[in-house]
């Protein structure tokens, strides 16, 4: 009995990739955009860790750039979370944390910067540990 439910799950897999209908297309983008959006968001949360961990004077431009860029990579997915989690950020920052407007503009250049696939080193001040 299980063979034959395998061979037909086999067999469906196999035609629906033949010729795939467009509302297969779809879903397929649609699990590819939540898949890339999810790595984006590890991508943002690991570059947040190792500032934390890093704990370095003049770094938080290069971790912004930094945790874009990687999420950018993964595809429209990575981009978009990136985009909705440093606005969420910035926006709350700005009104809590008394840094400005201009410290918000800069980290929002180099959110930017990151997310347009601009190498985040740009922002790397001299004697970070090569390890992030």
């Amino acid at each position: 009995m299980r063979l034959w439910v395998c061979i037909a799950l086999l067999s469906i897999v196999l035609c629906a990739s033949a010729e795939r209908p467009a509302v297969v297309r779809r879903v397929v983008q649609a699990g590819k955009f939540v898949r890339d959006a999810a790595g984006g968001a590890y991508d943002m949360f690991r570059a947040y860790r190792d500032m934390r961990k890093a704990n370095y004077i003049g770094a938080d431009k290069y971790f912004h750039a930094r945790g874009n860029y990687d999420a950018a990579r993964r595809g429209p997915g990575g981009a978009w979370a990136a985009r909705v989690i440093s606005d969420a950020r910035e926006n709350w920052q700005s009104g809590v944390s008394g840094r400005g407007a201009k410290d918000t503009r800069e980290d929002q250049e180099a959110n930017r910067w990151g997310r347009n696939g601009g190498d985040p080193n740009r922002y790397r001040p001299k004697g970070l540990p090569s390890k992030y």
